[in-house]
């Protein structure tokens, strides 16, 4: 979001903004996401995905007046449609951001640290994975501590959120070295070697979006 506020916090339409342009993202990525998940997984996260993400640009179109149940509303589309653990997961991700940013018109950078660092808690309680579980996690946590460390040096928020975004890169990256442990992936075993977590490929288009690169 390169048209950040002079106060340097990101308003409800920056948000209503990397939503929409996520959605349509991970819309766009659909086969890519079957074709990654077809090497950890069955083959149809793709597929979830584009129906989760479909609904959640519908529910864009409804009228909010707030970050938080903007992103509780999108957290909710998800939960709905999407299938199996991804779409628990992946909702829980934007209903406690959501409920962090309760009431807030504008989010500053350490209201994003709370947000993400509470949604990544809320889904390792849920899914009990850890960093080098071959899952999400390996690209929200380090994001997260991106965003921490840019918050405690007073950084501006898009270099944070940049920060954020390489970082999650990174650590997606990081899964094709890893044998999967969670979920449908981790009866494939050593054959999840060299192919990257498709749920960790997700959270580096949030931030990638959410950093407008």
């Amino acid at each position: 979001m390169k048209d950040q506020r002079l106060d340097d916090t990101l308003s409800y339409m920056q948000v209503l903004n990397f939503l929409s342009k996520l959605a349509n993202q991970i819309i766009q990525e659909k086969d890519r996401l079957n074709s990654m998940d077809a090497a950890c997984g069955d083959g149809d996260f793709g597929t979830s995905m584009y129906i989760a993400f479909s609904n959640v640009r519908k529910a864009l179109e409804e009228p909010h007046n707030e970050i938080g149940t903007l992103l509780t509303s999108a957290g909710h589309s998800i939960l709905c449609t999407a299938g199996g653990a991804s779409g628990a997961l992946f909702g829980t991700f934007f209903v406690e951001a959501g409920k962090h940013a309760k009431g807030k018109t504008e989010v500053a950078l350490p209201d994003l640290a709370i947000m993400f660092d509470a949604s990544m808690k809320k889904i390792q309680t849920r899914g009990e994975a850890q960093v080098g579980d071959k899952t999400m996690i390996d690209s929200l946590e380090p994001a997260v501590r991106a965003l921490q460390e840019s918050a405690k040096a007073k950084s501006t928020i898009i270099s944070a959120l940049q920060k954020a975004a390489a970082a999650a890169e990174a650590g997606c990256d990081s899964t094709k070295d890893l044998v999967a442990k969670h979920g449908r992936s981790r009866y494939l075993g050593e054959q999840t070697l060299g192919h990257a977590d498709p749920g960790a490929y997700v959270m580096v288009l949030v931030f990638r979006t959410l950093a407008g690169t």
